[in-house]
C-alpha cells in the first residue's frame, strides 16, 4: 500500500485542489468526456496557488519545511555532490556518535572533510541516530576530523540539521556543553578553510558546536535560532502553542539571519522545498559552495583565521539612538 503523503496545514488547499483534478480526470477517463477546458482551469489554479502560498512564508512555516521528513539530509546532499566519501568513526575516548558523521571525500576533484549531523528516516534509524541530536562524544569526533583536515590542509564542510544537542542525563554526565566550548574555541582557530551549511533544522548550541566557520550558508526554508520556537514559546508565554509567534520574534528564517549578518549566502530550493526536487537543491548548493571555497583558497591562512575572528568578533554589535542636544 502507498504510503501517505506528508502534508503541512498550510497546505492543504493545494492538496483539495488536487484532489479535484485527480477526479476530473478520472471521470474524463470512466466517462469519456472532454474535460480539458475545467482540467487546464484546475491546473492554473494550482501553479497560482503554489507560487503565492510558497512566495509569502511566515517565519513558523519555514520552520515546518525545514523538519519535513521527506526533506533531504545530509548524507543525501553528500552522495549528490561529492564522490567517494569515506566515513571515519569513533572520538577515541567513549565511542561512535551516529547523530553525528564525518569523514574524507572529494569534492568537485578536490579533497575535503565533511562533518554532517544526519537524522532518521525511519523509526529504526532514527532511534539510531538519536533523532540528529548528537552527545558528546559527535562534538570530540567533529573536532578530531577537522583537526586532521587542518594537518593536511583540507578544507572542511559541515552540514547543520538538528533540533540540539542531546540534553540526556548521559550526555550531561560526559560533559556535553564542554565538547560544544572546545569546538567553538577550536573551529575560530583553525587553520584551513571552513564552510557550514544549514540544510534543514538549525538549533542552539548543537548547531553551533558545528557552525563556527568562515562561511555559513543555508538553505531558503532552513532555520537557524538560539532555542527552538516551541521552546521560545514555553519560556515567554508558557505555552508552546504560541511558536508561531516566537519563530517571528526570533527571526530564524533565512531572509533575517542575512539581513543579520549571520549568514553569507541563502541557497535557492525549489517551489515548496527541496524534498520536491534534491537534484535541484543539491546543483544550488554545489554552486554556492565552490563559489565560497574559491574564495577562501585565495587566502593566506593569517589572513583566513584573522578574518573568521572579525567576522566573529563583530556579531551583536547594536548602536543606542540617544536624544540629540542643541
Amino acid at each position: 500500500m502507498e504510503t501517505p503523503a506528508y502534508v503541512l496545514e498550510f497546505e492543504k488547499p493545494l492538496r483539495e485542489l488536487g484532489k479535484q483534478l485527480d477526479e476530473l480526470r478520472q471521470q474524463s477517463i470512466e466517462t469519456n468526456v472532454d474535460l480539458v477546458t475545467e482540467i487546464f482551469a484546475i491546473e492554473g489554479k494550482i501553479a497560482s496557488m503554489r507560487r503565492d502560498i510558497y512566495s509569502n512564508l511566515t517565519p513558523w512555516q519555514k520552520v515546518q519545511i525545514a523538519r519535513h521528513p521527506k526533506r533531504p539530509y545530509a548524507l543525501d546532499y553528500i552522495r549528490l555532490i561529492c564522490e567517494n566519501f569515506q566515513e571515519l568513526h569513533g572520538d577515541r575516548q567513549f565511542k561512535d556518535d551516529q547523530a553525528l558523521i564525518g569523514g574524507t571525500a572529494f569534492f568537485k576533484g578536490a579533497a575535503v572533510m565533511v562533518v554532517a549531523q544526519q537524522k532518521g528516516r525511519d523509526p529504526k534509524e532514527r532511534i539510531a541516530r538519536n533523532f540528529g541530536m548528537a552527545q558528546p562524544e559527535g562534538y570530540r569526533k567533529a573536532l578530531r576530523l577537522m583537526k586532521l583536515a587542518e594537518k593536511f590542509s583540507i578544507p572542511v564542510l559541515t552540514f547543520i540539521d538538528t533540533p540540539g544537542a542531546f540534553p540526556g542525563i548521559e550526555s550531561e554526565a560526559r560533559h556535553v556543553s564542554e565538547a560544544i566550548a572546545v569546538n567553538l574555541r577550536e573551529m575560530a582557530m583553525l587553520r584551513t578553510p571552513t564552510i557550514s551549511v544549514v540544510v534543514g533544522e538549525g538549533g542552539s548550541g548543537g548547531a553551533l558546536g558545528i557552525g563556527v566557520t568562515d562561511r555559513v550558508l543555508i538553505f531558503e526554508n532552513s532555520y537557524y535560532s538560539v532555542i527552538s520556537p516551541e521552546g521560545c514559546a514555553a519560556i515567554l508565554w508558557k505555552d508552546s502553542a504560541k511558536a508561531p509567534a516566537a519563530a517571528e520574534a526570533l527571526k530564524v528564517s533565512a531572509n533575517h539571519l542575512e539581513k543579520l549578518g549571520v549568514v553569507d549566502e541563502i541557497i535557492p530550493e525549489p517551489l515548496g522545498g527541496a524534498h520536491n526536487d534534491p537534484k535541484q537543491a543539491a546543483d544550488a548548493l554545489s554552486y554556492a559552495l565552490q563559489k565560497h571555497l574559491n574564495d577562501l583558497r585565495a587566502l593566506g591562512t593569517d589572513q583566513l583565521v584573522d578574518a573568521r575572528y572579525e567576522r566573529y568578533r563583530h556579531f551583536g554589535v547594536f548602536e543606542e539612538a540617544g536624544s540629540v542636544r542643541s
